[in-house]
């Protein structure tokens, strides 16, 4: 038992000696060198780091929402839903069958392109997906969903409105209105001409508490949820409404006429 110790002690100073020599080693074959400096030379400041967030993969950039087209602005109408009554010298209120085109504008079958890019722009802001309450009526529905004078001129039966809201936003209307205007600040040929595009307050409007805005193309209004109900707006929350002012391939205003709601769409049967 002594021999094993006295082996481990000698093993151990043995290591110890092997490490002073080579310190003396490195010492001996070390070498300085002074670093000149010219007399104009200053000493480089070093900012403090900022944080990169890291780009996304490119699974994570695509938000897997559906692209708006023009089939999310399809009539809600539906034969099934029952009669509603008025006064008594009028027959009840009876909703369309559903089976019908959109508008025809500019010769094709859809609606208003402004509203589409609106709308898609919005969900690709929000990484939310808009929920369409309203977009195109056919007169019968139209007449349905809202029996009141005002609302037979509505802009929904020629394809230049509609009413959404955004899901998991549903109480952020304004946020999504600022969305709106920043689209036209940021998309060409809006953004080239940004004095011609600005939103102003619409003083012409008493329907709603939060005064609406207007612009050369848009006139665009939140409608909060203790007014302005109708039968395809039967839901909880605050909604928007954009309505298109002027057809800027056709270079001339929106208006509601006759013709354009009752024989500018296709029946399907």
């Amino acid at each position: 038992m002594p021999g094993l110790i006295l082996l481990f002690l000698f093993s151990v100073s043995c290591s110890r000696f092997e490490q002073s020599e080579q310190e003396k080693m490195r010492r001996l074959n070390r070498t300085e060198e002074s670093l000149p400096r010219r007399s104009f030379a200053t000493n480089y400041l070093l900012e403090s780091p900022l944080h990169t967030p890291r780009t996304s993969y490119p699974w994570e950039a695509q938000l897997h929402l559906p692209k708006i087209t023009k089939e999310f602005f399809r009539c809600k109408g539906n034969c099934t839903n029952p009669p509603l009554p008025t006064s008594e010298e009028k027959e009840p209120l009876r909703d369309c069958h559903g089976t019908h085109g959109l508008p025809i504008l500019h010769g094709k079958e859809g609606v208003y392109p402004l509203l589409i890019d609106l709308l898609n722009y919005v969900q690709k802001k929000t990484g939310r997906r808009v929920i369409i309450t309203c977009g195109h009526r056919c007169p019968l529905h139209n007449s349905y969903a809202d029996a009141s004078s005002e609302n037979r001129t509505s802009k929904h039966q020629i394809g230049a409105e509609v009413d959404f809201y955004v899901q998991g936003m549903e109480d952020q209307p304004l946020e999504i209105a600022g969305l709106i205007m920043q689209f036209f600040q940021e998309t060409p040929p809006y953004a080239e001409h940004p004095e011609r595009f600005a939103f102003q307050p619409y003083e012409g409007s008493r329907s709603t508490r939060i005064k609406p805005w207007i612009n050369k193309e848009l006139f665009l209004k939140i409608v909060s949820p203790d007014e302005g109900r109708d039968g395809d707006n039967r839901h909880p929350y605050p909604y928007l409404c954009c309505q298109v002012r002027f057809d800027s391939l056709a270079k001339e205003p929106v208006v509601y006429t006759w013709e354009k709601a009752h024989r500018g769409y296709a029946q399907i049967n």
